[in-house]
């Protein structure tokens, strides 16, 4: 018996909070939805500022949401990394729970992604390499340093990577569904994430570690460097099947074959990162960062 895999957003209505004050924040405007709830800009009176603003319902599909909103914002807390977005509150509003953090004024990857897909001209439908590299470089460091204090993120993918505008700097976002040594709720048979960027053990909810993320970030790097991946399958069910039993046949040809600016190092890397194997992944975020990073200096030197 496979486990349910729990994908459904929350049945609360965000948009009617707009225009509405939650804690010291009047809410302005909705930036998105995830898996437990939905961002927001808001104003913080106080400091008279803007600041982004996630909210939950407390009563919704996902399992003791509570406790989960909890462990979020005191796990984000202490992760003080230049690429992971601070948390500054959380607060409970009565029928809402709330989580108050910095604004990152920008772009999430997969909405870059999806731009550089929509040029007209086909040479300039894919983020150059060298900047691919440069984004996970750093959220591989800020990946190494939460899974150093414990924390395993369990939701990497281009959505839950922030681009700001500004300089450039890549950050990690969405904590909503990570898991630490310290997690209170253990909910067996239900398993959180997004399934196409989901490490075969995370999809049986089975002896998820820090490997698991490796997984992930390998297959939004992948992503970030080819547009698109070339999956065979596309139901959440064939990916399920695919990725427990036979992971090959979840794409339709290698990273070579499928674009030709990903040469065969790169390939290697990509492929290391996605296993399906643990054991045969990059055992750490910070030894997937450095092959990167030594990729793009022999890059730098053969140029």
């Amino acid at each position: 018996m496979h486990p349910q895999i729990h994908i459904s957003k929350s049945i609360f209505n965000p948009v009617s909070l707009i225009g509405k004050e939650i804690g010291g924040y009047t809410i302005i405007q909705m930036l998105g939805r995830g898996a437990m709830g939905a961002v927001f800009i808001a104003f913080q009176h106080s400091l008279k500022r803007k600041i982004a603003v996630k909210i939950y319902p407390k009563k919704g599909p996902v399992p003791d949401t509570g406790i989960r909103f909890r462990d979020e914002a005191e796990t984000v807390a202490v992760l003080n990394h230049p690429s992971i977005v601070p948390v500054f509150d959380m607060g409970d509003t009565g029928d809402l729970l709330y989580i108050s953090m910095l604004l990152v004024k920008g772009e999430d990857l997969d909405s870059i992604i999806q731009r550089y897909n929509r040029h007209p001209v086909s040479s300039k439908k894919f983020i150059p390499v060298d900047k691919c590299i440069r984004i996970f470089e750093n959220i591989l460091d800020a990946l190494s340093f939460a899974h150093e204090e414990g924390v395993i993120h369990q939701d990497i993918k281009p959505a839950n990577i922030l681009i700001e505008e500004r300089g450039q700097r890549p950050y990690l976002a969405d904590f909503g569904i990570a898991r630490t040594e310290y997690t209170e709720d253990s909910q067996e048979g239900v398993v959180f994430g997004t399934p196409i960027y989901m490490s075969p053990e995370q999809m049986l909810n089975k002896n998820v570690d820090n490997r698991s993320d490796i997984y992930s970030a390998g297959m939004a790097f992948y992503e970030t460097v080819a547009g698109k991946l070339p999956l065979r399958v596309r139901t959440i069910e064939k990916i399920l099947m695919a990725k427990i039993n036979d992971h090959d046949s979840l794409f339709t040809c290698l990273p070579t074959q499928w674009r030709s600016h990903i040469d065969k190092e790169l390939e290697r890397i990509i492929c290391k990162a996605i296993c399906a194997v643990p054991e045969k992944r990059y055992q750490s975020a910070a030894a997937f960062r450095d092959d990167l990073h030594f990729y793009y200096e022999r890059r730098c030197k053969k140029a």
